[in-house]
């Protein structure tokens, strides 16, 4: 009777040892499940927002060019000159297919590790007008070249000053915000430059850096 209820409690130990391994290896299975569906959400999410983010703006300026040739220590010169007037369409550019990070599925981490600098095209179309030269003084591709180049700096002078930057920065932050949202609505972190992101203000300011 005794070896009974010992073989009894043997097998019912037994029983429930498998029962909780069972158990165990069920709520592993579950949560190894519930952290893949999280990283490809998330991964899903950073697709998404991995695109051509494009500000576009207008500028516009008047520029007077001149330029003279002299001759005979300077006794004798001629100029030419010309108004030259410009209009350019600018768009400032983020290409996030190009943004690196990392996924710690272990931490539930997303780092942010690199975020391409912003492209800058810049379209201009120059017209001239009240065109001046002389026979000994003439307009040449090496001038219009000249005009080009200066009128491009002077641009991109004016875009860095601009609304147009700030506006593009905005539009960045705007989408890499949908990835800190759903980061903190699942628990995870958001990780730049070696700080722990928390709301779109620290992003932006981390951004800006």
């Amino acid at each position: 009777m005794q070896n009974l209820v010992k073989r009894i409690i043997g097998i019912s130990v037994i029983v429930l040892v498998i029962i909780l391994a069972f158990k165990f290896c069920q709520f592993k299975k579950d949560d190894d499940k519930d952290i893949e569906y999280n990283t490809n959400l998330i991964q899903q999410q950073i697709l998404n927002v991995g695109k051509l983010v494009v500000t576009e703006g207008h500028f516009s300026e008047v520029i007077t060019y001149k330029n003279q040739q002299k001759y005979l220590m300077d006794m004798i010169s001629f100029e030419k000159k010309a108004l030259v007037v410009v209009n350019a369409n600018v768009t400032v550019a983020y290409d996030l297919h190009k943004m690196k990070y990392d996924i710690d599925e272990k931490n539930k981490t997303i780092t942010i590790l690199n975020i391409p600098k912003e492209e800058i095209t810049i379209n201009p179309d120059i017209k001239f007008y009240d065109i001046e030269q002389s026979q000994m003084n003439q307009f040449t591709g090496d001038d219009y070249n000249k005009i080009n180049k200066s009128v491009k700096a002077n641009l991109a002078k004016k875009i860095e000053t601009s609304s147009l930057k700030t506006n593009a920065e905005n539009r960045l932050i705007s989408e890499l915000s949908k990835i800190l949202i759903l980061t903190n609505s699942m628990g995870w972190k958001l990780q730049y430059n070696g700080k722990t992101i928390e709301s779109e203000t620290e992003l932006n300011q981390d951004l800006k850096l």
